[in-house]
């Protein structure tokens, strides 16, 4: 039973919630049902919510491809944790009107880590296992 993965996806899924309240807050805000309306604030949140969609899905998959594999759960909780946290911080980063690069350069990195480690980690042990 994959319990980490589970455990990650149930806080991921809250910050996406927290994120897609955030776009909803600013559509309500500047009137704007559909697209950005070039609203800066609507497009920030828009992208910060688009770009979690685009790769903590693809990142929890490989995480839960490792798991059912037989991946350690320490392991499992190290690359959980960095997604949870690298994703937060790029959300932060970007979501901000006057945005520190240095947030959003970090979320990247973490979630580009854990993508690579998560891809190492599925396919070494699909070929050992």
């Amino acid at each position: 039973m994959p319990r980490v993965t589970a455990l990650y996806a149930a806080l991921l899924a809250l910050l996406f919630l927290a994120l897609s309240f955030a776009v909803i807050r600013q559509r309500y805000r500047t009137r704007i049902a559909i697209g950005t309306g070039r609203e800066p604030a609507l497009e920030r949140a828009a992208r910060v919510h688009a770009n979690f969609a685009e790769y903590a899905p693809f990142a929890l998959l490989l995480m839960l491809l490792a798991e059912l594999l037989g991946a350690a759960p320490w392991w499992l909780h190290a690359i959980g944790l960095a997604l949870l946290v690298g994703r937060a911080v790029h959300a932060f980063g970007v979501s901000q009107r006057e945005e520190n690069l240095r947030f959003r350069q970090a979320g990247m990195a973490l979630t580009f880590a854990v993508l690579a480690l998560g891809a190492a980690t599925a396919a070494w042990l699909s070929l050992t296992r």
